[in-house]
Parts: C-alpha cells; sequence; structure tokens
C-alpha cells in the first residue's frame, strides 16, 4: 500500500493544533507587552517646554526645595505649576536679558501664566492627591524620579494601574520619615523594609482598604 503521508505529517499537524492554542495567548500577552512598554505609557519621554526649564540645575544644583514652586504639593490634590512672580523673583536680578528667558518676561509684562506642558499626566478618571501620600510618607522621587539629574524633565514612572496598585499592596518600601520626603538624595536604606513596617503603624496605613475602586475612581 502507497504511503499517502509523509514521516514528517503528524509532527507538523501536531505543531499546527498547538500553534492554534496558544496564538490566541501569546497575542493577548503581546498586546499587555504593547500597552505596558514605555512607547504607550511616555514613560522617560521628554517634553518640550516653552522654557527649558532645568531641575538638574535648580535642584540638584542650587539646592531649591521643591515646595517653593509647587507649593501647593503639601495641601492640594494638586502640586501647582508656580506663577511666573516666582521665577522673576530670582530672574529679576540674574539672567536678566538671557533670551531663553524671553517667554518668562513676556508673560509677566503681559500678565499672562506661562503654558506649561504636563509631564505626569493621569487619565481624567483617576483621583489622586498629592497632599496626601506627601503626609503619609511618599518622597517626590518616588514618583518623579531622579529630578535633580535632568536637565529637561520627563515622566520616570509607568503610572499604569498595576503601578499604583504595586505600592497600595505595600507601601512599605517606599516609605520615608516625613523630614525626608522633600530630600532629593534619599536612598532606601538596608532595613527599609522594617523602618516602612514601623512608619505604616506611625501614618496610619492600613492597606486592606488601599485598592478599592473609590479610592482612586471617584
Amino acid at each position: 500500500m502507497a504511503q499517502i503521508f509523509k514521516p514528517g505529517a503528524d509532527t507538523v499537524a501536531r505543531s499546527i493544533l498547538v500553534a492554534i492554542a496558544v496564538a490566541p495567548f501569546a497575542l493577548m500577552a503581546a498586546c499587555y507587552a504593547i500597552a505596558m512598554s514605555p512607547h504607550m505609557t511616555d514613560q522617560g519621554v521628554t517634553v518640550t517646554q516653552p522654557v527649558p526649564f532645568s531641575h538638574q540645575h535648580h535642584v540638584g544644583g542650587l539646592g531649591i526645595d521643591c515646595r517653593y514652586c509647587h507649593n501647593g504639593v503639601e495641601s492640594s490634590t494638586v502640586a501647582a505649576v508656580p506663577p511666573t512672580e516666582t521665577c522673576m523673583t530670582c530672574h529679576s536680578q540674574i539672567w536678566t536679558n538671557a533670551a531663553m528667558l524671553e517667554p518668562v518676561r513676556q508673560s509677566l509684562a503681559l500678565d499672562t501664566p506661562i503654558r506649561w506642558n504636563q509631564v505626569n499626566r493621569l487619565p481624567d478618571y483617576v483621583y489622586f492627591d498629592h497632599s496626601i501620600h506627601i503626609a503619609k510618607g511618599v518622597g517626590c522621587t518616588t514618583c518623579h524620579g531622579e529630578v535633580e539629574r535632568m536637565p529637561l524633565m520627563r515622566q520616570s514612572s509607568p503610572l499604569t494601574m498595576q503601578w499604583c496598585l504595586d505600592c497600595h499592596r505595600d507601601p512599605a518600601p517606599n516609605l520615608r520619615a516625613l523630614d525626608e520626603v522633600f530630600a532629593t538624595d534619599w536612598e532606601r536604606p538596608k532595613d527599609q523594609d522594617e523602618r516602612g513596617k514601623r512608619l505604616m503603624e506611625k501614618y496610619h496605613i492600613h492597606v486592606a482598604n488601599l485598592t478599592d475602586c473609590s479610592v482612586c475612581h471617584r
């Protein structure tokens, strides 16, 4: 009797069946990987601004405290972008004729705010309160990265739902003493796990409800 199928036909058939079964899961995994990639989350993307403000210079070089410019961070949901008058407290005295600062001078002269481009953007359906995170010992660099090394500001963290939930489930690794919250040179100590647990008790942080939908979606 003549052989209808070649010796490798069974292997080919099995491979095709396995591929058909695996393909949907591989497609879903690929879609998830793309959705979580920096290309989609904008992590690491430097945003062009009307004035090339350098955190590296102002924070890292001059040592200006975050709250000098972002004065709403301890009491408001938003950190607040500094008004032109804040910039001019220094630049009415130094670099007064610098070409790059012309938009700042025009803003003051015309009483028109500078239109800064938002770097860290969350969807409109996400509620985020800066003040409560500050009050509970979450440092600026935990979310915003090493701003003192950024010539131009970029989004340091993915800001995805999973990223937020990871911290809400276990905030201890990210907690600091309140006098270290604004320290850009803070480094996680070796005993951070134990310190974090003690700070959770001190700040009355209870993770049981931190992952409730209503915490971030109101």
